[in-house]
């Protein structure tokens, strides 16, 4: 028994089309691009490019120069991107980079791969709901509406509390987010002497997107979608608006920190191309994923590289890159120029945007857990199918439930740094499989073809890796302790159970 047995792209595909585990074809080209826009632009637009033109202590800023660091993280993902055409059309299956690896590097690196997405889509939509819901709370407050800070704040924040005013700190000092959780630490209900404090928003907005996703694709479509047009109508918005406003003074220096500057910004904003391969997790619900998935994930990549393009020429007009380094920078540009109204369009544009990224990731986490649960891997009730709905309805209840719990008592700063990291690594192994199959199955009907294949495939895992090494080592760290976890969960069930044991690929 070998932990690197193939599963062949023929038997893959068959077990897709066992009636219990059939899910619903529904989805065309226009739903498919929007749903990688969908989980493209969020809260990366609306927060990442700030923080990565402006710099911080911690790494060096872009400045004006943010319009290339986008184009170079832009031209990674589009090499990634095309090696995911190639297998999504080949392998419409819902598992993604999981079920790629598995066809063509063996079960241990499917299983690798496998766990390593939990933290682009999971633990990332951790961060993503905690986000919302601190968009939610300022689009509340720019109406005049305060939601119960107790209620609104995650524990781990409000743990600092106590810390910070021990240590004899000004909590001023560290910024609104801890104020407002000394706040909730006095004003919550208290149980034993310990104060409750739970962030509600980021708990609901969850479970609202789990019942979505439960109900069917359809609906779970047509949802983001909404979500989408009314976003991409802020962002015009903030385009046309600011455009007026813009002085072109504010660009220069271009590139305050030259390349250096300009390439660990392009680590940091790979946040805001997360996304696009979630597309992918929806080729078993495509009419025609042959002809769709290509389309879906290569236009979404094109149409957000041109929104982030130009809403970084904008915001780097609007004011001088230094004042750029805030958690909602577009709102920020608005309120340095006394637009506060347009500044609450703004946030809520963030809303609608954290939303589709929501609906998008809920989705993408439950179809990779269903594939390796139709694998073996994880055990045999992770792959049902709702017999009405006829989507993965048990591991989109749980998933929902654990991300729901983990979003109300987490701190984002302690969920959003695997994710960059996670992915680059999932796209090394997808343009890697490419590699693999080209050699040991050359003759297999391929409806979308990467082009100059070793040069894309070899160029994505280049440049990937590149962009890994730009990220800070604890990163590398935490990550080796991720996947160390999960290769004592797959040698001490996966591999036992795999539907392939004992048995030719």
């Amino acid at each position: 028994m070998s932990v690197f047995r193939l599963k062949s792209l023929d038997r893959i595909l068959a077990d897709s089309e066992r009636p219990q585990q059939k899910l619903k074809r529904a989805l065309g080209p226009m739903q498919l691009t929007l749903l990688g826009v969908g989980a493209i632009i969020g809260a990366g637009i609306f927060s990442t490019v700030g923080t990565a033109a402006a710099g911080g202590a911690d790494h060096l800023g872009a400045g004006p120069a943010i319009v290339v660091s986008f184009a170079v993280t832009a031209i990674a993902c589009a090499f990634a991107a095309l090696c995911y055409a190639e297998f999504a059309a080949m392998v419409p299956i819902s598992g993604s980079a999981y079920t790629y690896a598995y066809a063509t590097l063996g079960e241990l690196v499917a299983w690798i791969i496998g766990w390593d997405l939990i933290i682009e889509y999971a633990i990332g939509n951790v961060a993503v709901a905690i986000s919302w819901s601190g968009y939610f709370q300022e689009l509340l407050r720019g109406l005049g509406l305060e939601f119960p800070v107790w209620l609104g704040v995650d524990y781990r924040t409000a743990a600092q509390v106590g810390g910070a005013q021990a240590a004899g700190v000004n909590l001023a000092d560290l910024g609104a987010a801890i104020e407002r959780a000394a706040r909730a630490m006095t004003e919550a209900p208290e149980v034993a002497g310990i104060p409750i404090v739970f962030n509600l928003p980021a708990f609901l907005i969850v479970m609202l997107v789990t019942w979505v996703l439960v109900v069917g694709i359809t609906e779970s479509a047509w949802l983001n979608s909404a979500m989408v047009v009314l976003k991409l109508l802020i962002i015009g918005f903030f385009l046309l608006v600011g455009f007026v406003y813009i002085k072109p003074d504010n660009w220069t220096p271009f590139a305050p920190n030259g390349f250096r500057g300009v390439s660990t910004a392009a680590a940091l904003i790979f946040f805001a191309y997360i996304g696009f391969d979630a597309v992918s997790t929806a080729a078993e619900e495509t009419r025609n994923p042959q002809r769709d998935m290509p389309i879906g994930m290569i236009a979404s990549l094109v149409v957000c590289t041109i929104i982030y393009i130009l809403v970084a020429v904008v915001l780097t007009g609007l004011v001088p890159y230094t004042q750029l380094g805030t958690a909602e920078p577009l709102a920020t540009a608005f309120s340095a120029l006394g637009m506060h109204w347009a500044a609450g369009v703004i946030s809520l544009g963030a809303v609608f945007a954290t939303t589709s990224v929501l609906v998008v990731f809920q989705l993408g986490q439950p179809r990779i857990f269903f594939s390796m649960a139709r694998d073996g891997l994880l055990p045999a009730w992770a792959a049902k199918v709702h017999p009405r709905y006829r989507t993965p309805h048990v591991t989109t209840i749980l998933t929902g439930v654990a991300v729901a719990l983990f979003a109300a008592v987490a701190n984002i700063n302690e969920v959003v740094e695997l994710t960059n990291i996670g992915t680059l690594f999932a796209f090394v192994l997808v343009a890697l499989g490419i590699l693999v199959l080209r050699r040991v199955d050359p003759n297999r009907p391929r409806p979308f073809r990467t082009p100059w294949v070793p040069i894309v495939p070899l160029l994505a895992i280049g440049m990937c890796m590149y962009l890994m090494v730009e990220l800070p080592w604890v990163t590398w760290v935490r990550f080796g302790i991720w996947l160390g976890i999960g290769l004592l969960f797959y040698f001490l069930y996966g591999m036992r159970h795999s539907t392939l044991r004992g048995t030719a690929s």
